[in-house]
């Protein structure tokens, strides 16, 4: 066979396949070779550039900026949701949005799921599920501790329910403040055996659920009464503070900020979430833009969901 009439059947066969949608049994039954020539003569077809795969995305999919964000930060995994505006009310729903359908797309059996109660985001996430039919035996596991402000409080439970009630799992609540007057205090209640029940699990999640704050908290963490004082959120800006993640500071560069303040904090450690299989940090928005790219340096997470806005700002800061 000359290179000529090679190329001619190479065209011939690409044409079928790709364009008429034959099946290679059926054209090898058409031109009278075998479907190991018809394999072996398309894939020479790509090398010799007459078929080009090319893939046209859709409007709202960001591929190439999710698999660079990916890249530089060293993740598992980066979606970014569609968003039309930079403004952060409306990047709250389309990140939970997101996050809703990857949770749907990717929950296994016998996860234990920590979630961090005080985030609005996450509870835009909880709100846009779809209830699953399938069996899965999960447990949801409060992460920060959720007493406070009852008015408030109605908001994490109903996160935490109303999860658990979606993925057909169980809930366990973290029956404890998230913020303590002492170190003290703190260690009561660790020793409690209800509190101490749902501690016990935080080494066994298998995926975790968090928003990523500034060291202003945001409305719904603030008006839970478990957050700082004013004097002490400077006390951790001056300390270097940029962010957080269940009241677990760190800096621009994403080292632990370990004050006085750590030892009142109930809730998951930084390490604890650095050994969960999936830690998926939810968080977007001119705000939070400084906070999630410490979180990023210190791999807190390794799946990031955030809006196309704030990605863009993660790789070009000004």
């Amino acid at each position: 066979m000359t290179q000529l009439e090679e190329l001619r059947l190479m065209a011939k066969i690409a044409h079928l396949y790709y364009e008429r949608q034959m099946k290679q049994s059926e054209i090898a039954q058409q031109l009278d070779v075998s479907q190991a020539t018809i394999s072996r003569l398309l894939k020479r077809a790509e090398d010799e550039k007459i078929v080009r795969t090319t893939v046209s995305m859709p409007v709202g999919v960001y591929a190439d900026l999710e698999e660079e964000l990916r890249a530089v930060f060293g993740l598992k995994e980066v979606i970014i949701a569609h968003c039309l505006q930079d403004d952060d009310e409306y990047i709250k729903r389309a990140i939970g949005g997101a996050a809703a359908f990857y949770v749907e797309s990717t929950l296994k059996k016998n996860e234990i799921i920590g979630i961090s109660s005080w985030s609005s985001t996450l509870l835009q996430m909880v709100e846009a599920m779809h209830p699953l039919s399938r069996k899965l035996d999960v447990q949801v596991v409060q992460i920060l501790g959720g007493l406070g402000n009852p008015e408030a409080a109605i908001h994490a439970n109903r996160l935490n329910e109303r999860l658990s009630r979606l993925i057909n799992g169980s809930a366990r609540f973290l029956l404890a403040p998230g913020v303590v007057g002492s170190m003290e205090a703190r260690q009561i209640l660790l020793e409690d055996p209800y509190v101490k029940a749902v501690v016990d699990l935080f080494d066994h999640m298998t995926l975790a659920l968090v928003g990523i704050g500034g060291v202003e908290p945001s409305y719904m963490l603030a008006s839970s009464g478990n957050t700082f004082s004013t004097d002490e959120l400077e006390f951790l800006k001056n300390a270097g503070a940029v962010g957080d993640i269940c009241l677990q500071f760190f800096d621009a560069d994403g080292n632990p900020v370990r004050t006085g303040l750590t030892d009142r904090v109930i809730a998951i450690s930084l390490d604890q979430l650095r050994c969960v299989e999936r830690t998926v940090g939810l968080a977007g928005g001119q705000r939070k833009t400084a906070a999630i790219h410490g979180a990023l340096q210190g791999k807190w997470i390794n799946i990031l969901i955030t809006d196309r806005f704030t990605a863009e700002r993660l790789l070009h800061p000004s």
